[in-house]
């Protein structure tokens, strides 16, 4: 198949750092490649691919100091999009709604996968106003808010499968809290779930510009009140593989409706299991007692992470491999893409795709 990625320009695809929807965009393009279609990327100029690349700015924006507002390189990746829109066979969007004008002339072949959260007020008059168009959700809890649209499925993100390392044996010792320091990550419950459990905490995170005040406010003067726990900053995929495979646990505490938690998935492929709390789509990544626990407050975190030595980093490792690799991932977006394009049919004319399986796609009906 002939198939279009556009991807967010905030960062290069994969992200040199923090960023989850381009690294996800990523891994789905060179997968596609590798699985033989033919595949273009909308992206930043400093993307790297196995695909066509179409640069659509010159560096990922936002650490390009003289990118002050967004949303005129969206413009212009939109403009690209219309121009070459009628020479692929799908186009697959990740950049929300900035789009959906332009979508109407070719809304059958184009799908939107919803990364964020969609519990936020102005998002249920915007997606009344465009029932029709094709989404695709990354858990099925993400979906909870929204009023009726045309769900096309659920996929679960994948991961490389060699991209992170199995550790059989966590050397460091400490826990890890991993992704961005924000009040909804509750990094303040993590370093309280450590210091009750006499553990070590790490840190590796970003801080946004946004939430520099709640570091200033609540989780720095934290971090200097406990000499066990370090704060990291940000972090790449050769750190994160060392990161999350010495751990003996990554901490997840989450109070928001998280849409997927790609960090869930990274600890799993290192074999370290995760400890998180039971908002938005963790129940649905996290197999209770398997992979991790599941917990409803600090207590019963404290009491999990007495229970680690229970649970066998081979199985969480086995599990990753079963349900969470970009192999799967892009199966799964081939066959929502075939229903779209028309090339899932039988001799009648009718939907004839293979089912879906349990823990990935779900396609509509």
């Amino acid at each position: 198949m002939k198939i279009a990625q556009i991807a967010p320009l905030t960062e290069s695809c994969p992200p040199r750092l923090y960023g989850g929807t381009e690294r996800i965009v990523a891994y789905l393009t060179d997968e596609l490649v590798r699985q033989g279609h033919e595949v273009t990327l909308f992206a930043s100029g400093d993307s790297t691919t196995l695909a066509r690349l179409v640069p659509c700015c010159k560096t990922a924006l936002r650490l390009n100091p003289v990118a002050a507002d967004p949303l005129p390189y969206h413009v212009m990746l939109l403009d690209e999009v219309r121009r070459r829109a009628h020479t692929f066979d799908v186009l697959h969007f990740h950049i929300d709604l900035l789009h959906y004008p332009l979508m109407h002339g070719f809304a059958g072949h184009g799908v939107t996968t919803l990364h964020g959260r969609l519990d936020l007020t102005d998002l249920k008059p915007f997606y009344r106003a465009f029932p029709d168009f094709p989404l695709v959700s990354v858990s099925d809890a993400q979906r909870q808010p929204m009023p009726p649209v045309n769900w096309a499925g659920t996929v679960h993100h994948g991961l490389p499968r060699d991209l992170l390392p199995f550790s059989a044996q966590p050397s460091g010792g400490y826990l890890a809290f991993l992704g961005r320091i924000s009040a909804e990550k509750r990094p303040d419950l993590a370093i309280e779930i450590a210091t009750a459990a006499g553990l070590p905490l790490k840190i590796a995170a970003k801080i946004d510009n946004v939430d520099r005040a709640y570091w200033d406010a609540v989780i720095g003067p934290m971090i200097a009140a406990h000499p066990d726990v370090e704060f990291i900053g940000e972090i790449d995929e050769l750190q994160k593989a060392a990161f999350l495979g010495q751990a003996r646990a990554l901490l997840f505490p989450i109070d928001w409706p998280e849409p997927f938690g790609l960090v869930l998935i990274e600890a799993m492929a290192c074999g370290t299991p995760v400890v998180a709390f039971p908002h938005g789509s963790v129940p649905e990544v996290i197999e209770h007692g398997v992979t991790g626990f599941v917990v409803r407050d600090v207590a019963e975190a404290v009491e999990a992470i007495g229970q680690l030595h229970h649970l066998n980093r081979a199985a969480v490792r086995a599990v990753f491999e079963a349900r969470f690799t970009t192999a799967r991932m892009a199966r799964d977006y081939v066959r929502i893409y075939r229903v779209l394009s028309g090339r899932c049919t039988g001799a009648t004319g009718m939907v004839s795709c293979a089912p879906a399986t349990t823990h990935g796609i779900q396609v509509a009906e």
